[in-house]
């Protein structure tokens, strides 16, 4: 992992892939013992969470469904403070468990908006599954169930995380070197 170059930022490593795969597949035998014979539908939140809903996926041994929906509520390296639908949820979830699963938790904005709408549907019960939390950056205080890694209020990309676009690719997680 060496430093890398975005929209004329640098950003240096973080978390690497192994580390961040190993509390994804902890994550997974977690979920897989709480939710034994509940058949939960996690709701992933697009474009960020693609990467660690896809490998959450492959360690749960649970039945299971899985679901997309996007929201939006960022420009470049900070929230907007506006949180967009653009992707709907299109599944009844009535009497079912969910746990939603975010990328990052910073603000809480998004969720704050969000974690409402769902309970107004009378889900079963309602958790949430998080790869990473900034404790410093939260304004809206919004349930973490379910937690990956705790981190500085830093702006980070990779791991289906980006920069106007760009990073989602990168199998590691890089921060924002200050400027």
């Amino acid at each position: 992992m060496s430093i890398i170059h975005l929209h004329n930022k640098s950003f240096e490593p973080y978390l690497p892939e192994a580390l961040i795969l190993e509390k994804v597949k902890e994550l997974a035998e977690k979920l897989n013992h709480d939710y034994a014979d509940k058949k939960p539908l996690f709701i992933a939140i697009l474009n960020g969470s693609f990467m660690f809903a896809s490998d959450l996926f492959k360690y749960l041994t649970i039945e299971a469904e899985i679901c997309f929906i996007k929201l939006a509520s960022y420009k470049g390296t900070k929230s907007t403070g506006q949180v967009v639908t653009a992707i709907g949820l299109d599944i009844d979830i009535t009497n079912r468990h969910l746990v939603i699963l975010e990328d990052i938790i910073d603000t809480g904005k998004t969720m704050s908006h969000f974690l409402p709408q769902l309970q107004n549907q009378q889900p079963a019960s309602l958790k949430t599954a998080i790869l990473l939390h900034k404790p410093e950056a939260t304004v809206f205080e919004v349930p973490i169930d379910y937690c990956c890694f705790s981190i500085p209020n830093k702006f980070v990309l990779g791991y289906g995380l980006d920069f106007d676009g760009y990073g989602r690719n990168i199998k590691e997680i890089y921060q924002l070197i200050s400027e």
